[in-house]
C-alpha cells in the first residue's frame, strides 16, 4: 500500500526506450534493432565517443532527475563509436548525459535538447576529473535512492511519512525555491501513524497551518500536493483535487481519512489541504488495486488515504512542537490559490540507501 515503488535496472543493450515505469526508474528494454523508420511519437539521439579513450559508462536521464540511473553500456565503447538512444515523445526533449572513460574522468552534459540536436559528441575537452565522493551536504548521484514528499510544520522542521525515510543513510530535501538541504538525524518517528519529523536547518520553507475548526465532514473538497513519479513526470510539484469520501480508513482505521484526490508513488508524506489552504491530513497510501481485485474480482477505483490532521498534530506535540493552526471559515479559495499556499511549504524528499 505504500507509495514508493522499487527501482528497476537498465538491461544491457545498446538501444534504449525511456518509458512510463514505477518510481524511480525510467528505462526499460527496447525492441531488437530494426531497419524500419522510427514511429512518429519517438525521438532518437546518437551519443558519440570522441574522447580518444574507451567509454566505460554512459548514462542518460531526464534533466532534473536526482540520480544517474544505471549504466547503459554492456561493454566498453571504443573511441569514434556511437550508440543510439531512443526515447518516447512523452519523455520530453531535455536530457542530462554522463560519460565515464577508462582513466576515470567523466563528461557531464546538462539539459541537452535531443529533439533539436539529435547527435551528441562527447570530446576530450568535455572530460573532467570525477569526484571520488559527493561534496559534504550534497546528494550522491550514484546512490540507490527513493523519494517522497514532506511539508514544513515549524521552523526548520519537516513532516513526512515514516516509510519515506525508513532505512535511509542520508536524507535531502529540495525546497520550493530550488535549494537542496540535508536533514539532520535522527528523525522522530511514529510507526503506528507512519509519520516522521525531520530536522532540516536552513529555512526549508513556509510553515503550513493545520485546520483548527470546524471538524472535517464527508464530501468536503480537498487538495493533495506533492511530487508523484519523479523522473517520469516533470520535477515540479503536482496538485490533484478530490473529496473526503470517508472518516475512517482501511479496516475502520480511525487515524485515516479516505479521499478521492489521486495520489501516486512519490506523493507519500505530502499535505492534504482543505479549500481554505489549511492542512487536514498527511497523504500516506493508496489502495493496492491488483491485490483487492484478486480478493473481490473487481478493481477498486481511486481509493486513497491520509493520516488525519488531528493525529498528526498530536504527534508533533509529543515531539515538543506546537503546530500552527487556523480556522477554516469564510469563502473557499480556488484550487490554484490553495496550490500557491501549499507550494511555499511543500518539499521534495530524497532518501539515499547506499551507492
Amino acid at each position: 500500500m505504500h507509495c514508493p515503488a522499487p527501482r528497476r535496472t537498465l538491461p544491457a543493450t545498446l538501444i534504449w526506450a525511456l518509458a512510463a515505469l514505477p518510481l524511480p526508474a525510467l528505462a526499460q528494454s527496447a525492441p531488437a534493432p530494426s531497419t524500419a523508420a522510427p514511429a512518429a511519437e519517438e525521438h532518437r539521439i546518437q551519443i558519440a565517443n570522441r574522447t580518444g579513450q574507451d567509454a566505460t559508462t554512459v548514462q542518460a536521464v531526464r534533466s532534473g532527475r536526482q540520480d544517474w540511473g544505471s549504466n547503459t553500456l554492456p561493454r566498453p565503447m571504443p573511441t569514434d563509436k556511437s550508440f543510439t538512444l531512443r526515447t518516447r515523445a512523452e519523455a520530453g526533449c531535455r536530457f542530462d548525459i554522463r560519460m565515464v572513460v577508462a582513466d576515470g574522468r567523466q563528461a557531464v552534459l546538462r539539459n541537452r535538447d535531443i529533439c533539436a540536436e539529435p547527435r551528441v559528441e562527447v570530446t576530450a575537452g568535455d572530460l573532467r576529473a570525477a569526484a571520488s565522493a559527493p561534496a559534504p551536504g550534497a546528494p550522491n548521484p550514484r546512490a540507490r535512492a527513493s523519494s517522497g514528499t514532506g511539508f514544513v510544520v515549524a521552523t526548520d522542521r519537516v513532516l513526512t511519512n515514516q516509510h519515506v525515510v525508513n532505512g535511509c543513510e542520508r536524507i535531502f530535501i529540495r525546497t520550493a525555491d530550488g535549494r537542496t538541504l540535508p536533514a539532520v538525524p535522527p528523525a522522530r518517528v511514529d510507526d503506528k501513524l507512519d509519520l516522521a519529523l525531520l530536522a532540516v536547518p536552513g529555512d526549508p520553507g513556509e510553515v503550513l497551518p493545520f485546520r483548527a475548526s470546524p471538524e472535517v465532514r464527508r464530501g468536503e473538497g480537498v487538495i493533495a500536493y506533492g511530487f508523484p513519479l519523479p523522473g517520469l513526470l516533470s520535477s515540479d510539484p503536482k496538485l490533484t483535487r478530490g473529496e473526503v469520501n470517508g472518516l475512517n480508513g482501511l479496516g475502520n482505521n480511525p487515524n485515516h481519512y479516505q479521499v478521492s484526490a489521486e495520489v501516486q508513488p512519490g506523493n507519500s508524506g505530502g499535505p492534504l489541504l482543505d479549500l481554505h489552504g489549511n492542512v487536514v491530513g498527511v497523504v500516506v497510501s493508496k489502495l493496492h488495486a491488483q491485490n483487492i481485485a484478486k480478493q473481490t474480482g473487481d478493481i477498486p477505483q481511486n481509493v486513497n488515504f491520509a493520516v488525519k490532521g488531528n493525529d498528526a498534530q498530536a504527534f508533533l506535540r509529543r515531539a515538543g512542537l506546537q503546530p500552527r493552526t487556523a480556522a477554516s471559515s469564510g469563502a473557499e479559495q480556488s484550487a490554484a490559490d490553495v496550490g500557491d499556499v501549499a507550494n511555499r511549504g511543500t518539499v521534495f524528499i530524497r532518501c539515499e540507501k547506499g551507492a
